[in-house]
């Protein structure tokens, strides 16, 4: 593995990656590809051999608890067995047969018959699986038409099960109704009227339908009762979770593969991988691994977070899991079949085993479309319990506040001082309009929630900044001047002087000190080492002259931190510096520029002979490029910050909900994906908000983010106005159900920049392809 292994986001999930080692130790030894080749399309297409190894590893019984008979470790342990199997497929039904079978069973196991099924299903003895599916796009075994009767001792079952795992066993659990009950009854394949009927896979895998219309001993009855129901949902909902596991095992495998591909396959006399769309392609690719892990991450800890009498929470976070990593897997897998050429559509080569594997576990257990549409209807908007579910905290001690209970604060304190007529602002407020709410933050103590507390912060928690960025978002809170708080803060509390801090801080956030940033330039914006603004030393100061291009509210702004050439006898990037600069001072000149949408939000910032004190110098001469880099990261965290996207999100339920959307099934498509869209963008934010939060440095990947964050919202943007049909372009705004107007082309145009600012999306992947994902130049 190269890029795959040398970077902290694609490191183990969890904290069983000896169980992940061990499983791969096996499976490398026990059932290479060339094995898999070999049973693909057999009967029943896996051994009993090595069924009897996995067990006798403890892959069945690492799930059952210890008073059962197993290891009593949680799902997740499982999971990372099943990462292992997606970088090295199995054909055995190691999810079909022994997870599910691991699920179920023990729930029942004061009963003899069940007991004894345990025992051999632990030992490998047994191969058992679920039949619960009757109809295609069923999730849940809610509407079940099997019965089952007792009839003279006996007991008569009759129905059709579909898609049933494994084929080939040696019997299933049947899930059914005696009367209203909901029964579970065991059924072989010998058992006279039972019908078996097979189904090949893509992958060579088989699946079964089974026709019942059998008479079996009472026996067979082995669970009836609600607690059927609730058990079997629950089995259901993590082996879910498991496939998640297992697909992005698949999709680290096949991002490596192409990855290895691209740097060594040589056409024209040079790799592959130096064609720059090739590269940007490729870079798309490693998002879609790193936003599958962060996805998968955070669902493992929320389903471990989930007390088992919720359902509807593991079933909300299964679902939406298995939903976006199915789809995005298979297409990063179709994607290496592109990019491998002619050897990728090859029956010999590797990628596409992991295509068809891909497209098997994508579709069985719920497809990415039914999926989405389950995640819509299962869905709690974010905070709508809140209310019910806790009172409002109270205090500064944020971390120890249940999120609910701090949501519920943040909220209160929107509704009692927020300006109401700035609520959903489809345009970036001037300082005039946003300096009373600025300073209400400031009063109590809210504006810079990711600063540390010793300089004037709340010190939140990934966690708790996504819960505070959601409520400022639901409420329609308007972005402030916020380059002082976001960008200038954290480089002083890490390269600031003590006196630069003590000076600049306290009046940042008293609102003394609005700041602005200045690093692009005519002919150096995204190539921003090409600068030439330069101060020169005189005396106890420098002179400062050159213009700065794109300034963001300059004309609002008292200061300016800016990126200045000390030395022209270097490399670029070694010859530059950070100044902060004092716009009053003689010589600055401030011209506003009309952007796309009519408005002044951005600048050009002339400097001419422009007095500044070296005491103003952050870090040292010539230093300044390795801290422009960190406020690039800065920056860059911020731009993959979900918020906008949250915004935009808001727009568009607005509009829903003012024109009936929600009734139109296409709509509803629609929405749900853009729904994960934010939940995936959530979930990679919260990775690199972690790194900044341990006070690391965020790695260069964090550009894949910022590509992730304003690429979502022109996603999301633009929906706005194809939903908005003949009022898209109006400019007059539409009255929205909450009092406000919307104006629906306006989030679309703003999206416009996002993609640009701090570093195009074309330079952005750039960065990931040489700095991340190591390919090489031109």
């Amino acid at each position: 593995m190269t890029a795959l292994d040398s970077h902290t986001l694609f490191g183990p999930l969890n904290q069983h990656a000896e169980f992940m080692d061990a499983a791969a130790d096996l499976l490398a030894q026990a059932s290479p590809l060339t094995r898999l080749r070999a049973l693909r399309g057999t009967a029943p297409g896996w051994e009993r051999p090595l069924w009897r190894q996995l067990a006798d590893a403890g892959w069945i019984a690492a799930v059952v608890p210890e008073d059962r008979g197993g290891l009593g470790l949680d799902l997740e342990a499982l999971g990372a067995i099943a990462t292992a199997v997606g970088e090295s497929p199995l054909p055995e039904p190691y999810l079909g047969a022994g997870a599910m079978t691991a699920l179920i069973l023990p729930a029942f196991a004061d009963h003899p018959p069940v007991a004894d099924l345990l025992h051999g299903v632990l030992a490998g003895d047994a191969v058992l699986g679920l039949a619960w599916q009757e109809n295609a796009g069923e999730l849940v075994p809610t509407s079940v038409s099997t019965s089952v009767n007792r009839d003279n001792g006996r007991l008569h079952v009759v129905g059709t099960k579909r898609w049933v795992a494994p084929a080939g066993a040696d019997g299933w659990l049947v899930h059914a109704r005696l009367g209203e009950l909901p029964t579970l009854v065991l059924v072989r394949p010998d058992d006279a009227g039972v019908t078996v009927e097979t189904e090949l896979r893509a992958d060579g895998s088989s699946l079964c339908s089974l026709h019942i219309d059998a008479y079996l001993p009472a026996s067979c009855l082995l669970a009836q009762g609600p607690q059927v129901d609730h058990v079997c949902q629950q089995a259901l909902e993590s082996v879910r979770l498991l496939q998640c596991s297992e697909l992005y095992g698949m999709a680290r495998r096949v991002y490596t593969l192409t990855l290895d591909y691209l740097k060594t396959r040589v056409q024209f006399g040079k790799p592959i991988g130096t064609n720059q769309a090739l590269q940007h392609r490729m870079v798309d690719a490693y998002i879609s691994v790193t936003v599958c892990g962060a996805l998968l991450a955070e669902a493992w800890r929320d389903s471990a977070a989930q007390p088992t009498a919720q359902p509807a929470a593991l079933a909300r976070t299964a679902t939406l899991a298995k939903a976006r990593i199915a789809e995005r897997v298979v297409a990063l897998c179709r994607e290496a079949v592109q990019l491998h050429g002619a050897i990728g559509y090859t029956d010999e080569y590797d990628v596409g085993l992991y295509l068809k594997r891909a497209l098997q576990v994508s579709s069985w257990l719920g497809s990415p479309r039914t999926l989405h549409g389950r995640y819509l209807a299962l869905r709690q908007p974010q905070g709508d319990s809140a209310q019910a579910l806790a009172p409002a905290a109270s205090g500064t001690d944020y971390e120890a506040m249940s999120d609910d209970g701090f949501r519920v604060m943040i909220r209160d304190f929107l509704r009692e001082h927020y300006p109401q007529a700035q609520r959903h602002v489809p345009r970036r407020l001037r300082l005039r309009e946003a300096r009373d709410w600025y300073m209400t933050l400031s009063r109590q103590g809210w504006l810079a929630p990711a600063w540390p507390r010793q300089h004037g912060g709340m010190a939140l928690s990934p966690a708790k900044l996504l819960v505070y960025f959601e409520e400022m978002e639901g409420w329609g809170a308007a972005r402030l001047p916020d380059q002082g708080i976001i960008n200038l803060g954290p480089v002083l509390i890490k390269h600031g002087t003590p006196a630069q801090q003590a000076h600049y801080l306290p009046r940042i956030l008293a609102g003394e000190d609005i700041w602005c940033q200045g690093y692009s330039e005519p002919n150096a914006g995204s190539d921003l080492a090409s600068l030439r603004t330069e101060a020169v030393p005189d005396g106890d100061d420098f002179i400062v002259n050159g213009q700065k291009i794109w300034t963001t509210l300059a004309h609002d702004a008292t200061h300016i931190f800016a990126l200045v050439r000390t030395d022209k006898t270097v490399k670029p990037q070694a010859g530059i510096s950070f100044l902060l600069i004092d716009l009053a001072t003689p010589g600055v000149t401030i011209r506003p520029i009309t952007n796309i949408i009519g408005e002044q939000e951005f600048c050009e910032v002339f400097f001419e002979n422009v007095r500044v004190p070296q005491g103003n110098l952050v870090g040292a001469l010539n230093q300044g490029w390795g801290i422009a880099k960190d406020l690039l990261g800065y920056e860059r965290i911020f731009a993959g910050s979900p918020q906008q996207s949250r915004q935009a999100l808001h727009h568009l339920e607005q509009l829903a909900e003012s024109q009936s959307l929600y009734d139109l099934p296409e709509f509803c498509q629609v929405y749900a994906r853009l729904l994960g869209d934010v939940r995936e963008l959530e979930a990679l934010y919260g990775r690199f908000a972690d790194i900044v939060r341990r006070g690391e440095l965020l790695p260069p990947s964090v550009s894949a983010l910022k590509i992730l964050a304003t690429e979502t919202y022109v996603r999301i943007a633009r929906q706005i106005v194809y939903w908005a049909d003949d009022a898209g372009a109006s400019w007059e705004g539409m009255p929205m159900p909450n009092g406000t107007a919307l104006t629906p082309c306006a989030p679309f145009l703003q999206s416009l920049v996002t993609t640009i600012y701090g570093g195009s999306s074309e330079i952005q992947r750039n960065i990931v392809a040489k700095a991340v994902l190591g390919l090489p130049n031109h």
